[in-house]
Order: C-alpha cells, then sequence, then structure tokens
C-alpha cells in the first residue's frame, strides 16, 4: 500500500474514525484503525464492535492496499507532522513508513485480514433528516440519558418516527426530555439508540442543511453523512412508555423568561451546592417567583417576574435538573406547568410545541 494525503484531510479523517476505537475491546485489533486504499480514495474504519464508523478521504493511491494501525500513537503522529503531504507506504516486516518534508517514522502495523467485517446494511434509504436538526435533537436530549446502567435501556435515546413526526426522548427516572421534528416519511419506526453513539454522531454533524440519511435493522442503524457512516448496535428491550407519565391537565401555571430564570437559579444553586443535594425552593406567587437556598454557610433569595395562572404554590427542586433544561431550551419566553408540590413539572417553549420537558420536584418533610 502507498498514498499521498494532504495532512489536514487525513487528520480529519482520522479523528472522525478514532470516535468509534474505545480502547476497551478484548479484542487488541480493535485499538487500531482499519486503513484501505483504493481508486484515489482512503476509507478509514474504527470500531468497538457496538458503534463502527467508516469516513473517506480523498489521496494519490499509488499502490493499492489495506493495513490496521495502532490508532491513537498514529492520529497523534498524523496530527504533529508539518501541513503539508504526507506520503505513507508499508514496508516488509509489517511496518508502515510515514514521511512528511523532514520527518520520517516507522510503524508497526497489523494485518487488514483479522479485522472484524462491519454489520452489512441494505441502504433501501428508511428515511432523510437535515444534520442541523437531528444535531439540535440530540443536543435537546441526550442530557437527560440515564448513567446508571442498572436499567440498560434507559441509558440510550427512544428514536421514534410516526404519524410523519420523529420523536426522540431521554429520561432517567428524574426527568424527561422529549424533542420532535416533523418528517415527510409514513414509515413507522420504533428503536431506541446507546448515548455514547448519539453523543459521537453530535460531534460529527455539522448546523447545516446537508442531509443525514437513516437506515434501520433489527439490530442495528445507520447514518450515511456522505463521506462517513456511523454504524450503531441498538439496544435491546421496550422502551416505558412515556406517554403515560407526561401530565396532561395542570392547576398552575407560569410564563417567565427562560434567561432570567436560568441566572436566577444557577446563582441560588452556588448555595445549594454546600449540602450536594442542589436543592432549591421556588415560592410561585401572584407575579413573583421566589426562588431561595440555604445551607450552613448561608442563605440566598432570589425573584423575578412571571405571568401566573391558577393558586400561588411552593415547590423545591434539585437545581442542576432545571438548569440543564433551561440551558438547551431555545425561546425565550417558556411556560411550566404544575399540579402540585409532589407532582412533576412540565416545561415548554411558549410558541413552538417541539419539546417538552418533565422535572420531578424534592419532597420536603412539610409537604
Amino acid at each position: 500500500m502507498k498514498f499521498i494525503c494532504q495532512k489536514n484531510v487525513l487528520q480529519e479523517a482520522i479523528s472522525i474514525a478514532q470516535k468509534a476505537v474505545t480502547g476497551k475491546s478484548t479484542m487488541n485489533i480493535l485499538e487500531g484503525l482499519l486503513i484501505k486504499a483504493i481508486d484515489n480514495k482512503i476509507t478509514i474504519i474504527g470500531s468497538d464492535t457496538d458503534l463502527s464508523i467508516e469516513t473517506k478521504c480523498e489521496a494519490e493511491v499509488l499502490e493499492f492496499g489495506a493495513i490496521v494501525v495502532e490508532a491513537r500513537l498514529f492520529g497523534e503522529i498524523v496530527r504533529r507532522l508539518p501541513n503539508d503531504d504526507i506520503e505513507i507506504a508499508t514496508l516488509e516486516n509489517n511496518t508502515l513508513h510515514i514521511s512528511c518534508q523532514k520527518s520520517n517514522f516507522t510503524l508497526v502495523h497489523m494485518g487488514a485480514e483479522d479485522y472484524p467485517t462491519l454489520p452489512q446494511i441494505n441502504e433501501n434509504m428508511v428515511f432523510n433528516i437535515p444534520q442541523g436538526i437531528l444535531k439540535n435533537m440530540i443536543k435537546g436530549t441526550s442530557f437527560a440519558i440515564a448513567q446508571d446502567e442498572t436499567r440498560p435501556i434507559l441509558t440510550g435515546v427512544l428514536f421514534e418516527v410516526k404519524d410523519s413526526k420523529l420523536n426522540m426522548v431521554a429520561l432517567d427516572g428524574y426527568r424527561l426530555a422529549l424533542r420532535r421534528e416533523f418528517l415527510e416519511t409514513s414509515n413507522t419506526i420504533s428503536a431506541v439508540i446507546p448515548g455514547k453513539t448519539l453523543n459521537e454522531i453530535s460531534k460529527i454533524l455539522e448546523d447545516k442543511q446537508d442531509i443525514t440519511n437513516i437506515t434501520f435493522t433489527t439490530n442495528h442503524i445507520l447514518f450515511n453523512l456522505g463521506n462517513t457512516k456511523v454504524i450503531s448496535r441498538l439496544l435491546e428491550g421496550e422502551f416505558i412508555k412515556y406517554g403515560s407519565i407526561i401530565p396532561e391537565e395542570f392547576n398552575v401555571k407560569i410564563t417567565g423568561k427562560r434567561s432570567e430564570m436560568l441566572n436566577c437559579i444557577e446563582r441560588a444553586s452556588l448555595m445549594a451546592k454546600e449540602g450536594n443535594t442542589n436543592l432549591i425552593r421556588l415560592n410561585i406567587e401572584e407575579d413573583n417567583l421566589i426562588i431561595t437556598s440555604n445551607s450552613q454557610l448561608g442563605k440566598v433569595k432570589e425573584e423575578m417576574s412571571i405571568i401566573l395562572q391558577g393558586q400561588p404554590l411552593q415547590i423545591a427542586f434539585n437545581s442542576k435538573y432545571l438548569i440543564d433544561m433551561l440551558k438547551i431550551m431555545e425561546e425565550e419566553e417558556i411556560v411550566m406547568e404544575f399540579t402540585s408540590s409532589v407532582s412533576p413539572c412540565v416545561v415548554r417553549n411558549k410558541d413552538v410545541n417541539d419539546c417538552i420537558y418533565l422535572v420531578l420536584p424534592v419532597r420536603l418533610l412539610n409537604n
């Protein structure tokens, strides 16, 4: 194998494929990247069996071939080389020669024939979605994925297509995040994608209108971004019926400015961190929201104007859950709906109905 490739082009391709190499596999070869040179294109593949990423870039291929190189070291070498053309060629005794200007490396490589084959997915297009929208939907839900693996299904995001809508749902037992977008498709799909997969995909996706083609099989999902394909195993099991968790009625509704509320809660949470509970109290009054917290170090009180429908209410929350949610919401005016001081709070945008967030309150002793 022998090829010449521009340093920044090769570096970007390595960086994308490397996202799938975790170094936690029992197979040594999966700590490497599979590099194939054919038809003036380089294909680089990284995998940990659950997640595989294949990306292609332009190069001048002088000899066809395929090898596996240690991902971390190869990536570091290319990253530190001068910004110029890099020549890569295989030598005898399973060694690889990397040269750029006056820099020369030789690196031991492994045989490509030992690298596991990627799952075969027949790309009969299921549906497509602009990259920017998908990236935004992942950002709007992935913060609520469960970190505790006692219920593996909750470490993923439900990917549900029905009634010409894509719903993405994450929940961890304390909060729920739902984002929805309209899609031009009559297909119906329900699958749970590992949170790790979506976090890596969101790093590759760009904020633009370029289309991502998405194909499902029984066990896998394929995201085709043009030069890059991401294949992920799906989580097994049935996701919680989230529709039954979201209250349809409420007794108290407040409307307020998202950024103002976020700033007030962030300041109040400085005092709340002391006891590791992150506990803040919300006192909902006529046209005022009073946010308080106290610890051994002192007290804090914040006030902001709101519009109240219903009766005054006192309720407490883990401030971290409110902050995570308010940071990723995009509209300036939001609505919060309450049933009682011990029932979930539902938060939505005031104008565009594209998201629903639900947060469980903290029960106070006097409640």
